[in-house]
């Protein structure tokens, strides 16, 4: 908990952004035959997650609406530029009297602050408004930034279980030189229309002293302005005081400037931008005004080009020295061929780190190889302590679902760390055992359990996947063992960290090591080098810390499962009132396998007996009866009520006949209890 609160002020304090939702007005979607309420920034998934054949369709952008940007008055009376967005429900094939609201996220690209919006339907609703036309919702209050790009996503309520119905496009605001925007106060506060209208005039005081005077225009929102002629050094500091224009005058000698051209530098400082606003600048020829005698230039040119040459010899002399001393220049030969260096990214790789909240030892562990991966090998990583604010917007089975997609669009990857709760966990999905594996850390992290999600999501499309480029799996040698790794996942390599850490870098940079005739190596990464760096160094502490651990405690796991006597740890359940069926909140999630049997005579058609089981209070269990000669597949479908927050929804999917009739099977996925460990999915 200090760890997420600390991250939580570091992150505060490093972003800035204006992402916000105007207050004034407020905000109303209640339109004819629609009674309709406002949510802002509540966008919880609780209660508002049903199977995917009962969600809604997507929405659709509005026909004959643009998305926007302009101009709107702010609380204090100010222009601001906000974003318009229009969107409609979508009629053909969608399930619209199930609708219930519709919800809006925009997320800040650069910074990844997001807000959301939900409007929340109070009645149900026809197919089409009463005028024949579909219904339509906007939001024109969310304040952005001039050149920033937004994420924006749209859903329709409820949401599904699995995959999304979402509705996504990115928006790049227009900058202050458009005129949709060009008058809002952000535009004017940070320079991007100040025209200084800048100016000059040379005079010669003696034979060698020059009197420059140059005149600019002031800005509303910049009180101070320095002034520079060829350099800092010869530079004022001048403030505005209500004046609309300024002059600042310099007396410099002639050989403190370049021959006949001068550069003039005005450098503002608004309130907005700072020390970092855009200069205004001019050359400027003054040998109108004085003639330089010719000997003066040649002169300097003979002293520049004597420089210049001594300068590049004595540069040719150590670059060649260092071309002979550099062994990182050098190839070493090996039996197998050449060991050459590589150059570790083209760009930049993302890595999605699955874990388990073993012990908070075993978290530091996880932490620190990410501090590793960042440091010392330059990889992008995503870890959902890093990212908990986000979860705690979208909700962590969107989160999990949101990051699979991106990693299985690119060649990035997924690095599954094994450990014993993961072996336990896995376990309990597949044996079905009668209560869930829940450890102490799941119950004291802000996003609570995120493994068995993941592993429900991760599992099928791993299973499904040809050619398992995406997914990686690994283990401390130290303090886990192969024997924490599920056994789907025994198919691809399984890295030993951090004695095999050099072969899994190759394969998120997806190179190989050994190529013919020569292996390729990486400096400072491998099992006797990591150490070396900062982050290494503290990541070996932190193994060898959690291994001390184990040797003083054998028992270390069996104490951080929390137990039903357990009376220092509460799970909440969310209420179940509004449903038909009441849950004993004693029986944990079992779903029952389909047993198939034969009838010689009869219809030729499948029968489908559903009967509730006594201690399965949210899954059917179904008997499915066939006629021989039945061709074709048939399906068993569960249709799961909404469940307690120890259980996870799963979807059962066709039957596939195999060719006889007394063998019909019936697949789940995710993992459910019917499957045990070693099944193939």
């Amino acid at each position: 908990m200090e760890l997420y609160c600390v991250w939580l002020i570091i992150f505060g304090l490093t972003l800035t952004s204006t992402l916000r939702i105007l207050e004034w007005p407020p905000l109303n979607c209640t339109q004819l035959d629609l009674q309709c309420s406002v949510q802002i920034n509540n966008c919880s998934d609780d209660g508002w997650i049903k199977p995917r054949h009962q969600a809604p369709n997507g929405p659709l952008w509005h026909s004959g609406s643009q998305q926007h940007v302009f101009v709107r008055r702010g609380e204090s009376g100010d222009l601001l530029p906000v974003m318009s967005l229009s969107w409609s429900l979508q009629i053909n094939g969608g399930v619209i009297n199930g609708t219930s609201g519709t919800e809006v996220h925009v997320t800040e690209e650069d910074s990844n602050q997001s807000i959301c919006v939900r409007y929340i339907f109070h009645n149900k609703i026809q197919n089409m408004m009463t005028n024949w036309k579909p219904w339509t919702f906007s939001l024109d209050r969310v304040v952005v930034d001039p050149e920033n790009k937004y994420s924006v996503s749209i859903y329709n309520l409820p949401k599904p279980d699995l995959g999304n119905y979402r509705l996504d496009k990115i928006f790049t605001i227009p900058g202050c030189k458009d005129p949709s925007i060009k008058a809002a106060k952000v535009c004017l506060e940070n320079g991007s229309l100040w025209d200084p209208q800048l100016s000059w005039t040379v005079s010669v005081d003696g034979g060698e002293r020059l009197i420059i005077t140059v005149g600019f225009n002031t800005a509303e929102f910049s009180d101070e302005y320095q002034i520079s002629i060829q350099n800092i050094q010869h530079s004022q500091h001048v403030t505005r005081e209500n004046r609309t224009s300024l002059n600042v005058t310099f007396e410099l000698d002639v050989w403190q400037l370049p021959p006949c051209e001068m550069l003039i530098v005005i450098q503002p400082f608004f309130i907005r931008c700072k020390s970092n606003c855009l200069h205004h600048q001019t050359k400027c020829n003054y040998c109108s005004y004085y003639q330089r005698p010719p000997t003066y230039s040649r002169s300097l040119i003979i002293k520049a080009l004597l420089g210049l040459i001594m300068a590049g010899g004595f540069l040719t002399y150590l670059l060649q020295k260092t071309s002979h001393t550099d062994p990182g220049s050098q190839l070493l030969t090996t039996p197998r061929g050449e060991l050459e260096g590589v150059q570790i990214q083209e760009r930049k790789r993302k890595v999605l780190i699955i874990y388990s909240l073993d012990h908070p030892l075993y978290i530091e562990i996880v932490l620190k190889l990410c501090a590793f991966l960042m440091a010392k090998c330059g990889m992008e990583v995503v870890l959902d302590l890093l990212d908990s604010a986000r979860l705690g917007i979208v909700g962590s089975v969107q989160w999990l679902d949101w990051q699979r997609e991106q990693i299985v669009k690119s060649s990035d990857k997924i690095l599954i760390l094994c450990s014993r709760g993961v072996r336990a966990k896995w376990r309990a999905m597949c044996d079905g055992a009668e209560t869930r594996v829940i450890l102490r850390e799941d119950v004291h992290s802000p996003m609570g359990d995120m493994l068995t999600p993941a592993l429900s999501l991760l599992v099928p499309s791993f299973v499904r996947s040809g050619t398992f480029q995406n997914y990686m799996v690994a283990y401390f040698e130290d303090v886990c063992s192969e024997e924490d790794v599920p056994s789907p996942f025994n198919i691809i390599v399984r890295y030993k960290l951090m004695k095999h850490f050099e072969e899994l870098f190759f394969r998120l940079l997806d190179k190989e090591k050994h190529e013919p005739g020569r292996v390729n190596r990486i400096e400072g990464i491998t099992e006797d080098e990591y150490f070396q760096c900062p982050s290494g160094k503290a990541l070996r502490e932190a193994v060898e810390a959690f291994h001390a651990y184990q040797l003083e405690h054998p028992n270390w796991f069996e104490d951080e499962l929390v137990k039903d006597t357990d009376e220092d740890v509460e799970v909440e359940e969310p209420s179940l009132e509004h449903h038909a069926i009441e849950q004993p909140t004693e029986s944990p999630l079992t779903i029952r396998q389909s047993v198939p049997e034969c009838i010689e005579d009869g219809p030729s058609s499948p029968i489908n007996d559903v009967t509730p089981s006594e201690r399965d209070h949210t899954v059917y269990s179904a008997t499915l009866h066939m006629t021989e000669g039945v061709k074709g597949p048939t399906s068993n479908e569960s249709k799961p009520f909404p469940l307690s927050a120890h259980t996870h929804i799963y979807v059962s999917h066709p039957a596939e006949q195999d060719g006889s009739c007394n063998s019909v099977l019936v697949g789940w996925y995710p993992s459910v209890s019917t499957l045990k460990e070693g099944t193939a999915v």
